[in-house]
């Protein structure tokens, strides 16, 4: 009995790798990963900023039968355009146009030395694209921080922005106000000791409520495969300096001056909140609900319309499809 326990026991460890087996086993990412190959055709726009000669990555989906339509698709902090296949697959079976961009220090694109990051610049390299693909209205969708991104650019480019579209976004509330702040070398420091552990762990506690499915590992990995490669000190300064930029530019003081269309998306499971694992716990508990924080973001924006995904956590697009493409389709045919 006891070898017939071991051997089922074994035969299960096979199956599944362990998180140290599952470390030794990344692929190495280069920097702008070039090793990684993305669903669509990948472009590149050269940019000078700050005296460094940069470019920047997109994917331009073209639908088969346009409907005259484009959206543009902006990443959240911890991803890439890549994580957008799904989406777009769908929005371009509709008929639209979809743009997906790497934002500069972010998947494809290049990372810099050093760079003062601004969600206004991100806003301005952004509308380059656009410019350069001559496209001068879109609809703007924007998840986690490409959340807080897509309403400054909504705010910076009105005449361009005919929706908004914001998936769990962060920046629903001023964590300044609740949480210590942590210098850019502090946050440098925490991000070099990743690995494919903590980052798992991270993603499987407060993205997706403690359910993991195999496919949530294509979005672990693309971090974790940084993380051992060469170059991972010049990624990591840049996700340092990158929470520098969310933890310090709120955008929700701004968000009754918008005046185009608007829909928000808020998985309700969802408690993601920058510093609040430096917060006290009585603070802590108070960061990132965003069954409240949805409701307050709707009252704020003068023409928009919520959406609430019971049992749905930080990545409504991965985690529920369904759920998420639904609302999506039938508020841009609006």
């Amino acid at each position: 009995m006891r070898k017939t326990v071991t051997l089922i026991l074994a035969l299960l460890l096979l199956q599944f790798p362990t998180i140290a087996q599952q470390q030794n086993n990344l692929k190495n990412l280069d920097i702008n990963l070039e090793n990684y190959t993305y669903p669509y055709p990948v472009q590149y726009l050269p940019l000078t900023i700050q005296k460094q000669k940069l470019r920047m990555a997109y994917m331009d989906v073209k639908p088969a039968k346009a409907n005259g339509k484009t959206i543009l698709l902006l990443h959240g902090k911890n991803f890439n355009g890549a994580y957008w296949q799904q989406t777009a697959n769908a929005l371009s079976k509709a008929g639209y146009r979809v743009i997906i961009p790497d934002q500069i220090g972010f998947g494809k694109s290049s990372k810099p030395e050093q760079l003062q990051y601004t969600f206004q610049l991100l806003a301005q390299n952004t509308k380059a694209v656009l410019d350069t693909l001559n496209i001068k209205k879109v609809s703007v969708l924007g998840h986690s921080m490409g959340g807080m991104l897509a309403t400054r650019f909504a705010l910076m480019y009105p005449q361009m922005a005919e929706k908004l579209i914001l998936v769990n976004p962060i920046g629903l509330e001023d964590w300044k106000l609740k949480a210590p702040y942590q210098s850019v070398d502090q946050a440098y420091k925490g991000e070099l000791q990743q690995n494919y552990e903590k980052i798992k762990k991270y993603q499987l506690e407060n993205y997706y409520g403690g359910n993991w499915k195999p496919e949530y590992d294509e979005w672990t990995k693309l971090l974790a495969g940084w993380t051992i490669n060469k170059d991972y000190p010049r990624i990591a300064w840049n996700a340092a300096l990158t929470y520098d930029m969310v933890f310090t530019q709120p955008v929700l003081y701004e968000f009754d001056q918008l005046q185009m269309p608007a829909l928000l998306i808020i998985g309700q499971r969802d408690r993601t909140a920058l510093g609040k694992n430096l917060a006290p716990k009585e603070v802590a508990a108070t960061m990132g609900h965003y069954p409240q924080l949805g409701k307050d973001t709707a009252e704020k924006i003068k023409n928009s319309t919520l959406v609430e995904l019971e049992g749905v956590g930080h990545m409504p697009h991965i985690e529920a499809f369904d759920k998420f493409i639904t609302p999506l389709l039938t508020f841009l045919k609006k």
